[in-house]
């Protein structure tokens, strides 16, 4: 028998499909069974042009890439935003996934104790030591460090939290088949290990540029506050800030020289209200009245 879930994960894995014409899809037909009687040109009300119509119909019935996929395979779990172990906090976004896919340990998506860390692919000479420094009291006591495996600050956070044996999530801008950057392969094998890997995107697709930019909303909407090490003026760093700060959660950064370029975009942060961070505890103690609320409510 097909549910409601099943076609959610199908629909979610058909060519040209995305937040918006999913939540068009729900809108239309809350069960989604309709949308599997349309024709090719029927589809088009939902403003997909012909081409995207025919690419979605055939996807539908006859390549149905959900049977590829390996959804179903292995340790691969595919979440619906109707699941109960749909993450708490990530389902209070305003545009949540649909649909995420997990490989490794899906507890840490209920870990009240979480913080994401983001930063400059080409950091400062310095932001390692820092980031040990601020980190190293936080990861010891327990808390789960979330990061969009990048090079740099991002790779830093995950490795961090392995060698201290603290949960990881690591966001990806793309499907598990295609892990970007290559040189972070390895990481994200044993970040499956030993954390979380977790998209949105399915398996068989690939990265593509628009697709970060989209990943950052999960990358802020899972933890309670988001630390930015360093960013420079046009970085991407400043899209998770914005998001965490559109999502209500705290933003806290590492101050810098005024003449460094790295800490252009962090100290224009904290100048725009984002939290100075000395040490751990500017974070621990922010954070800890979030902590023993959301505790206090299980």
């Amino acid at each position: 028998m097909i549910t409601f879930r099943s076609r959610l994960i199908q629909l979610h894995q058909c060519q040209g499909t995305d937040w918006k014409l999913l939540q068009s899809f729900l809108i239309f037909d809350p069960t989604l069974q309709s949308i599997y009687d349309m024709s090719a040109a029927q589809l088009t009300r939902f403003g997909l042009s012909s081409g995207q119509a025919i690419l979605l119909y055939e996807d539908l019935h006859i390549r149905k890439p959900w049977r590829i996929s390996h959804v179903k395979a292995g340790d691969i779990r595919a979440i619906t935003r109707f699941d109960e172990a749909y993450p708490e906090r990530l389902s209070h976004i305003y545009d949540a996934p649909w649909v995420i896919y997990c490989l490794g340990n899906t507890k840490l998506l209920s870990e009240i104790k979480s913080l994401s860390v983001v930063g400059s692919r080409n950091h400062s000479p310095n932001a390692e030591a820092m980031m040990k420094h601020i980190l190293t009291p936080i990861v010891s006591s327990g808390w789960t460090l979330v990061s969009g495996l990048a090079l740099g600050i991002d790779t830093f956070a995950h490795q961090l939290a392995l060698d201290h044996r603290t949960g990881t999530i690591a966001v990806l801008g793309g499907g598990f088949k295609h892990i970007y950057p290559k040189e972070n392969q390895l990481l994200a094998s044993i970040i499956a290990q030993n954390g979380l890997l977790l998209s949105e995107y399915p398996p068989n697709r690939r990265p593509e540029k628009h697709q970060f930019p989209e990943r950052n909303r999960i990358i802020s909407g899972l933890s309670a506050g988001t630390l930015i090490v360093e960013a420079r003026k046009r970085s991407g760093s400043l899209i998770t800030a914005d998001q965490a700060m559109e999502q209500g959660r705290d933003v806290f950064c590492l101050p810098g020289r005024m003449t460094d370029l790295h800490a252009e975009g962090t100290n224009r942060l904290i100048q725009q209200g984002a939290k100075l961070v000395m040490e751990a505890n500017d974070i621990l103690n922010e954070l800890s009245n979030i902590h023993e609320n959301q505790t206090s409510t299980i």
